[in-house]
């Protein structure tokens, strides 16, 4: 049976005492929420801790989807179960929606956090696409206040963030913006597996054409969370299936996969250029559903 080395336990009763833990002992602590992805990683001795800090009783405190006038605030410790059935998210990004159904099982999604799955950093994880799709920025708080970065700058690497030893995830901001839309699209070995190859796409439209459009990847390689490089293709275009296919060559060459036993690198290159084309797909055909509703709404009153 495979079990962890032996570590010190301590139950944190507020995000300032979690804190306060952390400061006190030091790197060889940290923080456990769904704990899915931590305790198996110290089953298998690939992480040695001293000290886990239990952080669940600090659900009331940062487990919460807050909308404001132009941006929705997601507390870290917000439950996948409570993104997936939160109608504040599902009617302003779908992509959670999208994304959450075929995030492991209702077990998992039952226990397991937004914050952790962002902290895991893991190159596979579905909410990293989600969150640079939608220009998400992480609040990350210690004792000298709190810091506000972006998801580029959140994410350094595979297993490495930019939060401090010190330091606590404590909520994600996302912006609002009109005539918006997203979507998310996963190939998987098996329901509620890691994925082959992810892609999440956002856009915005003003009138016909594309104002702004964001594409994050996952399972394809490090640094593919954002794609610049779509997002100026992309921009001031009309949709069309040439300007998706477009979009879809440049996430193609701009990964790094790997073959593995999921599957071949082109195979992976072929999913991330199929994927970006069907979400931005969906993401148009969402926008162009909403404006002819809200049309037809104008029309019933008149």
């Amino acid at each position: 049976m495979q079990v962890p080395a032996p570590f010190e336990y301590e139950r944190a009763t507020s995000v300032d005492n979690a804190i306060a833990l952390l400061e006190r002992l030091g790197s060889e602590a940290r923080l456990i929420a769904g704990g899915h992805s931590l305790l198996p990683m110290m089953k298998l001795r690939l992480t040695d801790l001293e000290y886990v800090i239990d952080i669940n009783d600090l659900h009331g405190e940062l487990g919460y989807v807050r909308v404001g006038a132009d941006e929705v605030r997601i507390g870290a410790m917000t439950r996948h179960r409570e993104l997936l059935e939160s109608p504040e998210l599902a009617a302003l990004f779908p992509i959670f929606a999208d994304a959450e159904h075929v995030i492991a099982d209702p077990v998992v999604r039952n226990r397991g956090t937004i914050g952790g799955s962002l902290c895991q950093a893991d190159p596979s994880e579905d909410l990293t696409a989600v969150c640079t799709a939608l220009d998400a920025h992480c609040v990350i708080r210690g004792s000298d206040g709190e810091r506000v970065v972006g998801m580029e700058d959140f994410h350094r690497g595979p297993y490495e963030t930019a939060v401090g030893t010190a330091e606590m995830l404590t909520e994600i901001r996302i912006p609002v913006r009109p005539h918006g839309s997203s979507a998310y699209a996963k190939v998987e070995r098996r329901a509620g597996d890691w994925a082959v190859t992810s892609a999440g796409a956002a856009v915005w439209m003003d009138g016909d054409v594309i104002s702004d459009a964001r594409v994050g990847l996952a399972a394809v390689g490090p640094n593919t969370a954002g794609i610049p490089a779509i997002s100026e293709a992309l921009r001031g275009q009309p949709p069309s299936e040439e300007l998706y296919a477009q979009a879809g060559g440049i996430a193609a060459q701009s990964c790094a996969p790997v073959t593995d036993n999921r599957g071949s690198a082109d195979y992976k290159r072929h999913l991330a250029d199929e994927l970006t084309r069907r979400t931005l797909r969906t993401a148009v055909q969402r926008i162009q559903a909403g404006d002819a509703g809200d049309r037809a709404g104008v029309q019933e009153d008149d």
